[in-house]
């Protein structure tokens, strides 16, 4: 077997499907939030050329059927099965769970892409009394994971261990970590949806560290953070004044150039792969990570010395796992 290549900053999603076609091949993968013109779609789209089955989710049943369309449209082979999935409803997490797991056969990965981001520049819980940005960057996938836990160690063999990957944003170190007290008493007082977004993707790097532990090897996950990427969530109002401020869009509402920009396809590669390189295609599929369960990736690379000290620390992990059990009403074990 010839040795498998070193990625890049610029290598993408679709040059590192290619390089772990055969460890595709066969597999049933779910990735949330998959609409056009984002990272999930993206990531969604190239691991289609190879598996046996891609679940795409969104909340939106139109802008659902133009993704698994336009799939097909490129690859008419490809088996796409639309869910729709609300991460901010306990109800609708539930719902999708129970037909996920009604589909014949198991899940082999998992990939936790949606996100909320500033939706709202004002406080806004949802119907089950949770902060929207903790409930669908965190609470959400949480649930989710153990709804769908069984399916997914249903793909174990002596030779393979099933994968969930966490999607994380550089953005996770900017604050102080999770804020617990917003997590479990939501109020208006205070509120920043900028800062809560940040808090919200320090919990990737926990959950990634604390699922793997938790399952004592039965299952592997992975964070990572896929870079610096114009998606159509900049499009928002709300998000694209924010970004604005920042500096990170013109005020044309464009990519500022001088900054360390990726291309969407760049931005997904970071999810398929592994082993001392990982994507979002590279966590997902590549074997070099099998020893390395919790950890945290960046430029297709395993970067553990990114990941802020809140988001490494095991207490911070256990107890957010603990929070969560009872945010939703799940014990979540193995």
């Amino acid at each position: 077997m010839s040795a498998l290549p070193t990625f890049s900053f610029h290598t993408t999603a679709e040059e590192v499907a290619d390089v772990f076609a055969h460890e595709i091949r066969g597999k049933n993968v779910l990735v949330t939030g998959t609409s056009l013109n984002g990272l999930g779609f993206e990531t969604a789209r190239v691991i289609a050329k190879y598996a046996n089955l891609v679940i795409i989710t969104g909340y939106n049943e139109e802008r659902l059927k133009l993704s698994e369309d336009t799939i097909k449209k490129e690859n008419p082979a490809a088996k796409i099965y639309p869910l729709t999935l609300d991460l901010s409803s306990f109800a609708s997490i539930r719902k999708a769970a129970a037909e996920v797991n009604a589909l014949e056969g198991p899940l082999h990965v998992l990939i936790h892409n949606a996100a909320a981001f500033g939706a709202s520049a004002s406080f806004a819980p949802t119907v089950d009394g949770v902060e929207t940005q903790y409930a669908t960057n965190h609470v959400g996938p949480f649930l989710l994971s153990k709804l769908l836990a069984p399916k997914l160690l249903a793909s174990a063999t002596a030779g393979y261990t099933p994968r969930v990957v966490y999607l994380s944003s550089v953005a996770h170190g900017y604050g102080t970590g999770v804020d617990f007290d917003l997590l479990t008493n939501p109020k208006a007082e205070g509120y920043d949806a900028f800062k809560t977004y940040w808090a919200t993707k320090s919990t990737a790097p926990l959950m990634a560290i604390e699922l793997s532990k938790r399952s004592k090897g039965k299952i592997n996950a992975f964070s990572l953070e896929p870079g610096l990427i114009f998606t159509a969530s900049m499009e928002n109002k709300v998000v694209s004044t924010i970004m604005k401020g920042t500096g990170a869009l013109t005020p044309e509402g464009k990519p500022a150039e001088g900054l360390p920009w990726k291309t969407l396809a760049e931005g997904a590669a970071t999810l398929i792969s592994g082993g001392t390189i990982i994507s979002t295609v590279a966590a997902a599929f590549d074997t070099r990570l099998n020893d390395q369960a919790g950890a945290y990736l960046a430029d297709s690379n395993v970067a553990n010395d990114k990941r802020a000290a809140h988001s490494s620390d095991p207490a911070n992990a256990e107890r957010l796992w603990t929070v969560t059990e009872k945010i939703t009403g799940e014990e979540f074990t193995f």
